[in-house]
């Protein structure tokens, strides 16, 4: 049997990971896969050494927190990958816990791949060379990646986003209603606050005062509200216990996520991969983000992008609207949702840079992925 490690920190790495180990068994027997992962992985037969959860943090200041765990996990982790080394070790982002593990298993000997670049084109360049040190090579998922790697002399693949090959290209906004029993007449706002604990400390708050104040001005307005975990749904239940809105018109579940985007007329969604999802099942929205004081003044003196939504990152100019920190209030996000229900010209102007951005990114992610990983194992 040929051990294969892997790390996937939180939901979207345990679906990139699901899926590329159902790729590779595909395509080779005899492969074992453990190290952190989640349910998705864990259903394809990986073995679980640390729950995904102790790693779902979002932020400096929250990681700090954190830290000890954090790195009590990453020093236990090392020390069974060196002392019975797998044949190869996969990253799954995560890249703060990642390449720090993965440079030492590398100056081991030890074969590595990073799934899904760093964020080496919103930070400073200084990155690209810890990312060299620690990596045999990346798969990306963005198009204009390979270029900044390559003038590196970083191997690198370019293979797509898998959820542009899972998410249909013209999604069923009827059917999906009819799944979640949502009006098929009235306008339905998706509600997307973030899948960490830390995201909802911040935002579960912020959302509820904003459907609370949308309802005001469009009095027929229903909401969907998908939760990553039965943990984040408690999250957003006292939210609304907290803000007396227990009545709000509004179907709160675990999980369904995609059925929810691909309900909803437009969406208010907090800043990471569920922006992209967004994207892709055509759903016009609003981004926003909170996070603490801390967090913010670090990340504003390193990040250069003038925009965080993975929308307007890939088609180079904020076409989405943006509220990030003092300007994420409950009546601008309100007044922003309404605007976009209330101008139709808005929402197909949105959706028809989605379906640009879901052409491009729909590669066949998993098979190339796989088939790059098989050549870094076997030596190419």
């Amino acid at each position: 049997m040929i051990r294969v490690g892997m790390v996937a920190g939180e939901a979207s790495g345990d679906l990139l990971g699901a899926h590329l180990i159902a790729a590779l068994k595909a395509r080779r027997r005899g492969l074992q896969f453990c190290g952190i992962g989640g349910p998705r992985m864990a259903g394809e037969g990986f073995e679980v050494l640390h729950p995904m959860e102790k790693l779902g943090v979002r932020g400096y200041a929250e990681v700090l927190k954190q830290y000890k765990e954090i790195a009590s996990v990453r020093k236990d982790l090392a020390r069974q990958f060196l002392d019975d080394p797998p044949a190869l070790f996969i990253g799954i982002d995560s890249s703060d816990f990642n390449l720090d593990l993965e440079r030492k298993l590398k100056d081991k000997g030890i074969r590595v791949v990073h799934y899904v670049s760093p964020a080496i084109w919103a930070w400073r360049g200084w990155r690209i060379r810890r990312i060299a040190r620690s990596v045999s090579h990346i798969l990306a998922l963005f198009p204009f990646e390979p270029e900044l790697y390559e003038g590196a002399g970083v191997p690198v693949t370019y293979v797509g986003h898998p959820l542009a090959d899972m998410i249909p290209m013209q999604p069923d906004k009827v059917e999906a209603r009819k799944q979640l029993r949502l009006p098929l007449s009235q306008p339905v706002v998706a509600l997307l606050p973030g899948s960490r604990r830390a995201e909802l400390h911040y935002m579960a708050d912020l959302f509820v005062k904003t459907a609370k104040r949308l309802l005001e001005d469009m009095p027929d307005v229903h909401f969907v509200a998908p939760m990553a975990s039965r943990a984040m749904l408690d999250m957003f239940n006292l939210a609304l216990r907290r803000h007396a809105a227990l009545d709000l018109p509004l179907k709160l579940m675990f999980g369904h996520s995609h059925e929810a985007l691909a309900a909803a007329e437009v969406a208010l969604v907090a800043s990471g991969t569920a922006t992209l999802e967004t994207a892709l099942f055509k759903t016009p929205m609003v981004i926003t983000y909170r996070q603490s004081m801390l967090t913010s003044l670090l990340m504003r003196r390193m990040v250069y992008l003038p925009y965080i939504g993975l929308p307007n990152i890939l088609a180079g100019e904020p076409f989405v609207p943006e509220y990030v920190q003092a300007k994420a209030t409950h009546d601008a996000l309100a007044k922003a949702l309404l605007t976009l229900l209330n101008d139709r010209d808005a929402r197909e102007a949105q959706v028809a840079r989605f379906r640009k951005i879901h052409a491009v990114l729909k590669q066949g992610t998993a098979d190339i992925a796989a088939d790059t990983v098989l050549k870094v194992l076997d030596g190419g």
